[in-house]
């Protein structure tokens, strides 16, 4: 019997797809919710955990019961840590052989440049990502167990910790984290799990090992330098649109307004939490948030988005040309030729994407262009931040963005690798320059 062969990308899209619907029927079992929920509905919130997305159709606190919420976040802990990982650790719990094709399915999963070494990082990624989860649900429990109760307070604590570590967005309040805009105990812990999230498993992995500056890897200090400017930019900015807005941070106190303005800067890149009513926000503030969106976190994090290290090197090349330079180098490393051809897929893939579903939506649902393209960019970069029309999408507008959701998730390049036919040229053809720009 002839073997059937899928490529990695194609298993990668098909394990999501498996997951997300057994997610599906858990959520529509009378003992996950307080009240029925449509089957696509449910099909949109486990998409939404199992993505890490955070956009929510009904308010995950009071329509899903305890059970329904532990449903919500298991599908959150696999879908941030990979599905493809979780497998990997139970061959290598049972000592099992693992071959070139399992590696090579967990360096798509990954978002690896190299296949070696991805066992190991299957078992850092475990080990780290349990123990900060629950140091950081220690830190949120000694907040939250005085105010709700022991049983109560821990399973928020854990529940918004796995949340936060695996930049989901998901919370057990109707209004987000809103009611905590100025507690500097929830705002550092949350932040601290986004960042250590988002950032990505390899750079931590680097610094823990190495610890100096000279001898971490491109992608290191790419990734440490960019985070802590793209974040103080988003944080200032912010700050400067919403300032003066009474329906978001207008009218709060000064410390409320520089916590809320860092909260946001941080989360709204990749995590989708929010300690302000987004719907309020001004046009110029929405369009500056889904610039942010789209970038996305790290690569090889539980982050969506075009990564932040593609933004890096788009805009290095853009310098690069513009000084007439013949090379691109980042920190005295001349970045390769197949590498800036994979930044440019990845952008140009992502904004059809993006452009595809906003053109969609735009047909499809009677909502206003600008929430319906800050709810797309959300959905593509995972981020679950919405201008407040999610639930009021049509059946249609749904499925688009959980089609989009899982695009971002497992990464727009997986898919058109999953439906090209790849073709080593044997010839090369005569240049020609062609007239551009």
């Amino acid at each position: 019997m002839k073997s059937i062969k899928i490529s990695p990308s194609s298993l990668l899209v098909a394990v999501y797809g498996t997951c997300i619907l057994f997610g599906t029927v858990l959520l529509k079992l009378p003992i996950a919710t307080n009240s029925p929920i449509s089957w696509i509905d449910a099909l949109f919130t486990s998409a939404s955990a199992m993505t890490v997305t955070g956009l929510g159709v009904v308010d995950t606190g009071s329509h899903f019961t305890r059970a329904g919420q532990i449903v919500i976040m298991g599908l959150i802990q696999v879908g941030g840590l990979g599905i493809m990982s979780f497998g990997m650790l139970l061959f290598i719990m049972l000592g099992k052989k693992i071959g070139l094709k399992k590696r090579l399915v967990m360096q798509q999963a990954l978002n690896q440049v190299h296949v070696g070494g991805v066992i190991r990082l299957v078992k850092y990624l475990f080990i780290f990502s349990l123990t900060i989860e629950a140091i950081f649900a220690a830190v949120l429990a000694a907040k939250w167990v005085p105010e709700m109760g022991w049983r109560q307070g821990m399973f928020y604590s854990f529940f918004h910790a796995v949340s936060a570590f695996n930049n989901a967005g998901f919370t057990l309040w109707p209004d987000g984290l809103s009611r905590y805009v100025g507690s500097p105990a929830v705002n550092i812990a949350i932040t601290s799990l986004i960042i250590l999230g988002g950032i990505g498993f390899t750079v931590i992995i680097d610094v823990w090992q190495k610890r100096k500056w000279r001898l971490f890897s491109l992608h290191t200090k790419v990734m440490l330098s960019a985070t802590v400017i793209v974040n103080v930019i988003a944080f200032q900015l912010f700050y400067l649109f919403e300032s003066l807005n009474a329906k978001t941070i207008g009218a709060m106190p000064i410390s409320d307004q520089l916590w809320a303005s860092y909260f946001q800067a941080i989360s709204v890149r990749t995590a989708g939490f929010n300690s302000i009513d987004i719907s309020g926000i001004d046009s110029s503030t929405a369009f500056f948030l889904m610039i942010l969106m789209f970038i996305g976190a790290g690569s090889g994090s539980t982050a969506g988005g075009i990564k932040l290290t593609t933004f890096v090197i788009l805009i290095i090349s853009m310098l690069t040309y513009v000084q007439g330079k013949k090379a691109v180098h980042l920190f005295e490393r001349t970045i390769r030729t197949d590498h800036l051809l994979r930044v440019l897929s990845i952008t140009t893939v992502s904004s059809l994407v993006v452009v595809t579903g906003v053109l969609v939506l735009n047909i499809t649902e009677e909502l206003p262009f600008l929430p319906l393209m800050f709810e797309v960019v959300s959905a593509f970069g995972t981020v679950g931040l919405s201008m407040g029309i999610t639930s009021s999408l049509s059946v249609i507008g749904k499925l688009v963005i959980v089609a989009i959701m899982i695009t971002g998730k497992v990464g727009p390049l997986s898919f058109v690798y999953m439906l090209a036919r790849k073709q080593d040229s044997k010839y090369q053809y005569p240049a020609e320059d062609i007239l551009t720009g």
